[in-house]
Protein backbone atom coordinates (compact mmCIF):
# COMPACT_ATOMS: atom_id res chain seq x y z
CA UNK A 1 0.00 0.00 0.00
CA UNK A 2 2.83 2.41 0.87
CA UNK A 3 4.52 1.69 -2.47
CA UNK A 4 1.30 2.41 -4.37
CA UNK A 5 0.80 5.64 -2.44
CA UNK A 6 4.36 6.73 -3.31
CA UNK A 7 3.82 6.09 -7.03
CA UNK A 8 0.53 8.02 -6.96
CA UNK A 9 2.17 10.97 -5.19
CA UNK A 10 5.03 11.08 -7.70
CA UNK A 11 2.62 10.91 -10.62
CA UNK A 12 0.60 13.74 -9.09
CA UNK A 13 3.79 15.77 -8.73
CA UNK A 14 4.54 15.28 -12.43
CA UNK A 15 1.04 16.31 -13.46
CA UNK A 16 1.16 19.44 -11.32
CA UNK A 17 4.53 20.50 -12.64
CA UNK A 18 3.87 19.85 -16.31
CA UNK A 19 0.30 21.04 -16.49
CA UNK A 20 -0.55 18.19 -18.86
CA UNK A 21 -1.95 14.71 -18.47
CA UNK A 22 0.42 11.78 -18.83
CA UNK A 23 0.44 10.31 -22.32
CA UNK A 24 -0.85 13.40 -24.14
CA UNK A 25 -0.53 12.56 -27.84
CA UNK A 26 -0.09 16.11 -29.08
CA UNK A 27 3.06 16.65 -27.04
CA UNK A 28 6.56 15.23 -26.74
CA UNK A 29 7.37 14.15 -23.18
CA UNK A 30 10.83 14.96 -21.84
CA UNK A 31 11.63 13.57 -18.40
CA UNK A 32 13.85 15.08 -15.71
CA UNK A 33 15.01 13.14 -12.66
CA UNK A 34 16.70 15.49 -10.22
CA UNK A 35 17.43 15.80 -6.47
CA UNK A 36 14.74 18.25 -5.36
CA UNK A 37 15.06 17.16 -1.72
CA UNK A 38 17.86 15.57 0.31
CA UNK A 39 21.57 16.25 0.65
CA UNK A 40 22.22 17.80 -2.77
CA UNK A 41 18.81 19.40 -3.32
CA UNK A 42 20.45 22.71 -4.23
CA UNK A 43 21.70 21.15 -7.46
CA UNK A 44 18.28 19.91 -8.46
CA UNK A 45 16.66 23.25 -7.70
CA UNK A 46 19.20 25.13 -9.81
CA UNK A 47 19.05 22.71 -12.72
CA UNK A 48 15.26 22.62 -12.76
CA UNK A 49 15.23 26.43 -12.81
CA UNK A 50 17.52 26.41 -15.84
CA UNK A 51 15.48 23.74 -17.62
CA UNK A 52 12.30 25.79 -17.20
CA UNK A 53 13.94 28.90 -18.65
CA UNK A 54 15.25 26.83 -21.57
CA UNK A 55 11.74 25.45 -22.13
CA UNK A 56 10.36 29.00 -22.23
CA UNK A 57 12.93 29.83 -24.92
CA UNK A 58 12.26 26.73 -27.05
CA UNK A 59 8.91 25.20 -25.98
CA UNK A 60 8.32 23.25 -29.20
CA UNK A 61 10.12 20.78 -31.44
CA UNK A 62 8.98 18.83 -34.51
CA UNK A 63 5.74 20.82 -34.48
CA UNK A 64 4.77 19.70 -30.98
CA UNK A 65 4.91 21.23 -27.50
CA UNK A 66 7.42 19.80 -25.02
CA UNK A 67 5.80 18.37 -21.90
CA UNK A 68 8.31 18.41 -19.03
CA UNK A 69 7.94 15.65 -16.44
CA UNK A 70 9.95 15.99 -13.21
CA UNK A 71 10.55 13.30 -10.58
CA UNK A 72 12.41 13.96 -7.32
CA UNK A 73 15.28 11.49 -6.70
CA UNK A 74 15.60 12.63 -3.07
CA UNK A 75 19.40 12.71 -3.59
CA UNK A 76 19.37 8.91 -3.47
CA UNK A 77 20.69 6.23 -5.84
CA UNK A 78 17.77 3.82 -5.49
CA UNK A 79 15.25 6.63 -5.87
CA UNK A 80 17.12 7.72 -9.01
CA UNK A 81 16.68 4.29 -10.58
CA UNK A 82 13.01 4.27 -9.57
CA UNK A 83 12.52 7.72 -11.09
CA UNK A 84 13.90 6.65 -14.46
CA UNK A 85 11.71 3.55 -14.45
CA UNK A 86 8.65 5.69 -13.78
CA UNK A 87 9.51 8.20 -16.50
CA UNK A 88 10.24 5.50 -19.09
CA UNK A 89 7.37 3.14 -18.32
CA UNK A 90 4.58 5.47 -17.17
CA UNK A 91 5.37 8.81 -18.77
CA UNK A 92 6.69 7.34 -22.06
CA UNK A 93 9.36 10.03 -22.34
CA UNK A 94 11.30 10.50 -25.58
CA UNK A 95 14.38 11.77 -23.74
CA UNK A 96 15.73 12.27 -20.23
CA UNK A 97 17.63 14.94 -18.31
CA UNK A 98 19.43 13.81 -15.17
CA UNK A 99 20.68 13.11 -12.69
CA UNK A 100 22.74 15.92 -11.11
CA UNK A 101 25.50 13.88 -9.45
CA UNK A 102 27.55 11.00 -10.79
CA UNK A 103 26.55 8.19 -8.41
CA UNK A 104 22.83 8.80 -8.92
CA UNK A 105 23.22 9.11 -12.68
CA UNK A 106 25.03 5.77 -12.77
CA UNK A 107 21.98 4.26 -11.08
CA UNK A 108 19.58 5.70 -13.63
CA UNK A 109 21.52 5.27 -16.85
CA UNK A 110 21.34 1.45 -17.10
CA UNK A 111 17.54 1.68 -17.15
CA UNK A 112 17.35 4.32 -19.88
CA UNK A 113 20.10 2.49 -21.76
CA UNK A 114 18.09 -0.74 -21.81
CA UNK A 115 15.02 1.17 -22.96
CA UNK A 116 16.95 2.95 -25.73
CA UNK A 117 16.04 6.40 -24.37
CA UNK A 118 18.70 9.12 -24.82
CA UNK A 119 19.68 10.87 -21.60
CA UNK A 120 21.79 13.95 -20.90
CA UNK A 121 23.10 14.67 -17.41
CA UNK A 122 23.71 18.36 -16.79
CA UNK A 123 26.48 17.91 -14.21
CA UNK A 124 27.56 14.28 -13.63
CA UNK A 125 31.31 14.51 -14.31
CA UNK A 126 32.62 11.01 -13.47
CA UNK A 127 33.83 9.25 -16.68
CA UNK A 128 31.99 6.05 -15.71
CA UNK A 129 28.63 7.79 -16.13
CA UNK A 130 28.75 7.38 -19.91
CA UNK A 131 31.58 4.90 -20.41
CA UNK A 132 30.51 1.92 -22.53
CA UNK A 133 26.98 3.25 -22.94
CA UNK A 134 25.29 4.15 -26.20
CA UNK A 135 22.43 6.40 -25.05
CA UNK A 136 24.10 8.29 -22.16
CA UNK A 137 25.46 11.80 -22.65
CA UNK A 138 26.30 14.83 -20.53
CA UNK A 139 26.42 18.63 -20.89
CA UNK A 140 29.51 19.08 -18.68
CA UNK A 141 33.20 18.30 -19.03
CA UNK A 142 34.56 15.17 -17.32
CA UNK A 143 36.72 14.85 -14.24
CA UNK A 144 40.03 13.80 -15.87
CA UNK A 145 40.02 17.11 -17.75
CA UNK A 146 38.77 19.04 -14.70
CA UNK A 147 41.47 17.50 -12.49
CA UNK A 148 44.18 18.29 -15.02
CA UNK A 149 43.02 21.92 -15.32
CA UNK A 150 42.90 22.22 -11.51
CA UNK A 151 46.48 20.93 -11.24
CA UNK A 152 47.72 23.34 -13.92
CA UNK A 153 45.95 26.25 -12.23
CA UNK A 154 47.43 25.25 -8.86
CA UNK A 155 50.97 25.06 -10.24
CA UNK A 156 50.97 27.88 -12.80
CA UNK A 157 48.59 30.46 -11.32
CA UNK A 158 48.68 29.79 -7.57
CA UNK A 159 52.36 28.74 -7.66
CA UNK A 160 51.74 25.81 -5.31
CA UNK A 161 54.66 23.45 -4.79
CA UNK A 162 52.82 21.22 -2.32
CA UNK A 163 49.18 20.26 -1.88
CA UNK A 164 47.02 18.53 0.73
CA UNK A 165 44.00 16.63 -0.59
CA UNK A 166 40.81 16.13 1.44
CA UNK A 167 38.41 13.58 -0.10
CA UNK A 168 34.79 12.68 0.64
CA UNK A 169 35.14 8.92 0.27
CA UNK A 170 31.34 8.45 0.08
CA UNK A 171 31.15 10.25 -3.29
CA UNK A 172 32.41 8.76 -6.56
CA UNK A 173 32.81 12.32 -7.83
CA UNK A 174 35.18 13.33 -5.02
CA UNK A 175 37.29 10.17 -5.14
CA UNK A 176 37.73 10.31 -8.90
CA UNK A 177 38.46 14.01 -9.14
CA UNK A 178 41.02 13.84 -6.31
CA UNK A 179 42.82 11.02 -8.11
CA UNK A 180 43.00 12.92 -11.41
CA UNK A 181 44.24 16.07 -9.68
CA UNK A 182 46.89 14.24 -7.65
CA UNK A 183 48.32 12.49 -10.72
CA UNK A 184 48.40 15.66 -12.79
CA UNK A 185 49.83 17.78 -9.94
CA UNK A 186 52.66 15.29 -9.42
CA UNK A 187 53.35 15.08 -13.15
CA UNK A 188 53.72 18.87 -13.20
CA UNK A 189 56.40 18.73 -10.50
CA UNK A 190 54.20 19.33 -7.47
CA UNK A 191 54.04 17.11 -4.40
CA UNK A 192 50.93 15.84 -2.60
CA UNK A 193 52.05 15.92 1.04
CA UNK A 194 48.81 14.81 2.71
CA UNK A 195 45.71 12.81 1.71
CA UNK A 196 42.89 12.54 4.23
CA UNK A 197 39.30 11.31 4.02
CA UNK A 198 35.92 12.55 5.20
CA UNK A 199 32.40 11.15 4.83
CA UNK A 200 29.25 12.88 3.59
CA UNK A 201 27.39 14.19 6.62
CA UNK A 202 30.46 14.49 8.87
CA UNK A 203 30.44 17.55 11.11
CA UNK A 204 33.90 17.39 12.72
CA UNK A 205 37.01 17.50 10.53
CA UNK A 206 39.51 18.38 13.27
CA UNK A 207 41.52 15.14 13.00
CA UNK A 208 41.91 15.42 9.23
CA UNK A 209 42.74 19.12 9.36
CA UNK A 210 45.28 18.69 12.15
CA UNK A 211 47.05 15.93 10.21
CA UNK A 212 47.04 18.12 7.12
CA UNK A 213 48.23 21.20 9.03
CA UNK A 214 51.36 19.35 10.16
CA UNK A 215 52.48 19.09 6.51
CA UNK A 216 52.19 22.87 5.94
CA UNK A 217 50.84 22.64 2.35
CA UNK A 218 50.83 25.53 -0.11
CA UNK A 219 47.33 24.54 -1.21
CA UNK A 220 44.33 22.52 -0.05
CA UNK A 221 42.53 20.61 -2.79
CA UNK A 222 39.04 19.61 -1.61
CA UNK A 223 36.91 18.31 -4.52
CA UNK A 224 33.77 17.79 -2.45
CA UNK A 225 30.19 19.06 -2.42
CA UNK A 226 29.18 22.43 -0.99
CA UNK A 227 28.16 21.44 2.56
CA UNK A 228 31.33 19.49 3.33
CA UNK A 229 33.61 22.13 1.78
CA UNK A 230 31.89 24.95 3.69
CA UNK A 231 32.20 23.18 7.04
CA UNK A 232 35.79 22.17 6.30
CA UNK A 233 36.72 25.78 5.41
CA UNK A 234 35.20 27.12 8.66
CA UNK A 235 37.09 24.63 10.80
CA UNK A 236 40.33 25.23 8.87
CA UNK A 237 39.97 28.96 9.56
CA UNK A 238 39.40 28.25 13.25
CA UNK A 239 42.67 26.30 13.31
CA UNK A 240 44.52 29.18 11.70
CA UNK A 241 45.17 27.36 8.41
CA UNK A 242 45.95 29.99 5.77
CA UNK A 243 46.52 27.84 2.65
CA UNK A 244 44.16 28.69 -0.24
CA UNK A 245 41.45 26.16 -1.04
CA UNK A 246 40.82 24.89 -4.55
CA UNK A 247 37.79 22.73 -5.28
CA UNK A 248 35.63 21.48 -8.14
CA UNK A 249 32.36 22.37 -9.81
CA UNK A 250 30.34 20.47 -7.19
CA UNK A 251 31.01 23.09 -4.52
CA UNK A 252 29.86 26.11 -6.51
CA UNK A 253 26.43 26.67 -5.03
CA UNK A 254 25.06 29.65 -3.11
CA UNK A 255 24.65 27.35 -0.10
CA UNK A 256 28.46 27.15 0.16
CA UNK A 257 28.61 30.88 0.92
CA UNK A 258 25.54 30.74 3.16
CA UNK A 259 27.07 27.98 5.28
CA UNK A 260 30.74 28.97 5.09
CA UNK A 261 30.48 32.75 5.30
CA UNK A 262 33.83 34.54 5.51
CA UNK A 263 35.68 31.22 5.76
CA UNK A 264 35.08 30.48 2.06
CA UNK A 265 36.37 33.87 0.89
CA UNK A 266 39.18 33.26 -1.59
CA UNK A 267 38.10 29.70 -2.43
CA UNK A 268 38.76 28.80 -6.09
CA UNK A 269 36.66 26.54 -8.35
CA UNK A 270 37.05 24.74 -11.62
CA UNK A 271 33.61 25.38 -13.05
CA UNK A 272 31.42 25.43 -16.12
CA UNK A 273 29.99 28.92 -16.33
CA UNK A 274 30.07 32.52 -15.23
CA UNK A 275 27.87 35.21 -16.71
CA UNK A 276 30.92 37.40 -17.38
CA UNK A 277 32.34 34.65 -19.59
CA UNK A 278 29.08 34.09 -21.50
CA UNK A 279 29.65 34.65 -25.20
CA UNK A 280 26.81 33.06 -27.20
CA UNK A 281 23.51 34.66 -28.18
CA UNK A 282 21.72 31.77 -26.46
CA UNK A 283 23.57 32.45 -23.20
CA UNK A 284 22.77 36.17 -23.28
CA UNK A 285 19.06 35.49 -23.80
CA UNK A 286 19.11 32.81 -21.10
CA UNK A 287 20.77 35.14 -18.56
CA UNK A 288 18.26 37.89 -19.32
CA UNK A 289 15.23 35.62 -18.86
CA UNK A 290 16.69 33.84 -15.82
CA UNK A 291 17.45 37.03 -13.92
CA UNK A 292 14.10 38.58 -14.80
CA UNK A 293 12.24 35.54 -13.44
CA UNK A 294 14.33 34.55 -10.42
CA UNK A 295 15.81 37.94 -9.41
CA UNK A 296 19.28 36.43 -8.95
CA UNK A 297 22.34 35.81 -11.06
CA UNK A 298 22.36 32.85 -13.41
CA UNK A 299 24.55 30.08 -12.01
CA UNK A 300 26.53 27.19 -13.48
CA UNK A 301 24.06 24.44 -12.55
CA UNK A 302 21.14 26.36 -14.07
CA UNK A 303 23.17 26.97 -17.22
CA UNK A 304 24.01 23.27 -17.53
CA UNK A 305 20.41 22.23 -16.86
CA UNK A 306 19.45 24.50 -19.74
CA UNK A 307 22.19 23.09 -21.97
CA UNK A 308 21.01 19.53 -21.35
CA UNK A 309 17.56 20.61 -22.55
CA UNK A 310 18.89 22.54 -25.55
CA UNK A 311 21.16 19.67 -26.63
CA UNK A 312 18.17 17.33 -26.67
CA UNK A 313 16.01 19.82 -28.57
CA UNK A 314 18.77 20.29 -31.13
CA UNK A 315 19.18 16.51 -31.51
CA UNK A 316 15.42 16.00 -31.94
CA UNK A 317 15.38 18.65 -34.67
CA UNK A 318 18.29 17.13 -36.55
CA UNK A 319 16.95 13.60 -36.10
CA UNK A 320 13.56 14.70 -37.42
CA UNK A 321 12.11 12.05 -35.12
CA UNK A 322 11.59 11.00 -31.50
CA UNK A 323 12.96 7.53 -32.26
CA UNK A 324 15.61 6.85 -29.62
CA UNK A 325 18.33 5.53 -31.94
CA UNK A 326 18.00 8.49 -34.31
CA UNK A 327 18.08 11.04 -31.49
CA UNK A 328 21.08 9.25 -30.02
CA UNK A 329 22.96 9.46 -33.32
CA UNK A 330 22.15 13.16 -33.61
CA UNK A 331 23.42 13.81 -30.08
CA UNK A 332 26.65 11.94 -30.82
CA UNK A 333 27.25 14.10 -33.91
CA UNK A 334 26.76 17.45 -32.10
CA UNK A 335 29.40 19.89 -33.35
CA UNK A 336 30.07 23.52 -32.37
CA UNK A 337 26.71 23.83 -30.63
CA UNK A 338 26.36 27.31 -29.13
CA UNK A 339 25.06 26.54 -25.66
CA UNK A 340 24.56 28.61 -22.52
CA UNK A 341 27.78 27.37 -20.93
CA UNK A 342 29.81 27.78 -24.13
CA UNK A 343 30.45 25.99 -27.41
CA UNK A 344 29.92 22.22 -27.23
CA UNK A 345 31.23 19.48 -29.50
CA UNK A 346 30.34 15.94 -28.45
CA UNK A 347 33.41 13.73 -28.13
CA UNK A 348 33.84 10.05 -27.32
CA UNK A 349 31.51 8.30 -24.88
CA UNK A 350 29.04 11.19 -24.93
CA UNK A 351 31.54 13.57 -23.32
CA UNK A 352 31.57 17.21 -24.49
CA UNK A 353 34.74 18.97 -25.53
CA UNK A 354 34.46 22.41 -23.94
CA UNK A 355 36.18 25.06 -21.82
CA UNK A 356 36.68 25.24 -18.05
CA UNK A 357 35.86 28.48 -16.24
CA UNK A 358 37.84 29.34 -13.09
CA UNK A 359 35.74 31.16 -10.48
CA UNK A 360 36.45 32.46 -6.98
CA UNK A 361 34.51 33.58 -3.90
CA UNK A 362 35.12 37.27 -3.40
CA UNK A 363 32.99 39.72 -1.44
CA UNK A 364 30.42 37.02 -0.69
CA UNK A 365 29.77 36.12 -4.33
CA UNK A 366 31.24 34.05 -7.15
CA UNK A 367 33.50 36.10 -9.40
CA UNK A 368 35.04 35.19 -12.73
CA UNK A 369 38.80 34.61 -12.84
CA UNK A 370 39.68 33.12 -16.23
CA UNK A 371 38.69 30.60 -18.93
CA UNK A 372 40.89 27.64 -19.85
CA UNK A 373 40.20 26.13 -23.26
CA UNK A 374 40.55 22.43 -24.10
Amino acid sequence: MNGLRTVCMVTLLISLLTGAPAGAQDRIAMGAYLPMTGGVAAYGDMEWSGIQIANSMEPEVLGKKIRLALVDTKSDRIESANAVTLLVEKEKVAALIGEAISGNTMSGNPISEKAGIPSVSPTATNPLVTQGKKFAFRACFIDPFQGEVAAKFARNNLKAQTAAVIIDQAQDYSVGLASYFSKAFSALGGKVVSTTYIQTGDQDYSAQLSAMQATNPDLIYAPNYYTEDALMAKQAADLGIKAPILTGDGAQADQLIQIGGKAVEGMYFTGHFHKEAASTERSKEFIKRFEEKYKREADAFSALGADAYFLLIDALKRAGSTEGAKVRDALASTTDFKGVSGTITMGQDGNPIKSVVINKVEGGKFVYVTTINP
